[in-house]
């Protein structure tokens, strides 16, 4: 396979005689064989560049500038295009060649290899995994131990609440009892009040009933002495 540089060896343009130029000296740095065809002063070979330029790569103009490169028909691409396969490391497959043993792009192109087999491996491993999980297993040879220490720790959990709820009827009953010892009190210190005050005034009309009988005394007394006088 040879690949074919179209160039314009009169052109005027320093632009396109500076990209002429570097795409040239790359590929002799690579020791690349090419051909040069020159569209200046071949009208054929200028007629044969623009026909086989894919439209989707023409500018706007329709007209396609030197240099573009050809790999015997295959069209490879512009100057711009070999720029940036030249900053990846990839020009060999730009110009749809073979990378040399020990090129930076053969090795490059290794490592993406080794890295897609593992890829692969990891994949089909996790596969197999994953086939294994899907085995069915019973649910108490699953949990094994698990399981049985849930089962006692649900026990446990049930006494625990048990236990609040016992607790809380106990404090009930001693409140309830409580409340009745208090009525019982209660209802003790209102007879004991009632006998105080009942005594009170048996008291107090004793000593009212003495006080009219000597308040009587004193009054006959005071007629007799009246009389006698």
């Amino acid at each position: 396979m040879v690949i074919k540089v179209f160039l314009a060896t009169s052109s005027g343009s320093t632009a396109i005689k500076k990209k002429q130029q570097d795409v040239v000296a790359f590929l002799e740095a690579l020791k690349v064989e090419y051909a040069q065809l020159d569209i200046a002063c071949n009208e054929q070979n200028r007629m044969w560049m623009r026909q086989n330029v894919p439209e989707e790569k023409k500018p706007s103009n329709g007209i396609p500038l030197p240099p573009q490169i050809f790999n015997e028909e295959s069209y490879c691409g512009d100057y711009e295009t070999f720029f940036d396969a030249k900053e990846d490391n990839a020009v060999y497959s730009f110009l749809g060649l073979a990378a040399p043993p020990g090129s930076k792009e053969a090795m490059q192109a290794d490592e993406e290899q080794h890295i897609v087999e593992n890829g692969t491996h990891a994949d089909e491993s996790n596969e197999e995994g994953a086939a294994d999980d899907s085995i069915e297993v019973p649910e108490g040879d699953r949990n094994g131990d698990a399981h049985g220490e849930a089962e006692e720790g649900e026990g446990v959990e049930a006494d625990e609440l048990a236990e609040p709820e016992e607790n809380e009827a106990t404090e009930g009953d001693e409140e309830v009892e409580e409340t009745g010892h208090a009525e019982e009190d209660g209802e003790q210190e209102e007879e004991d009040l009632q006998s105080e005050e009942e005594e009170e005034l048996r008291q107090l009309e004793d000593e009212e009933e003495a006080d009219v009988e000597e308040e009587g005394e004193e009054f006959l007394e005071e007629t007799r002495e009246e009389v006698a006088e």
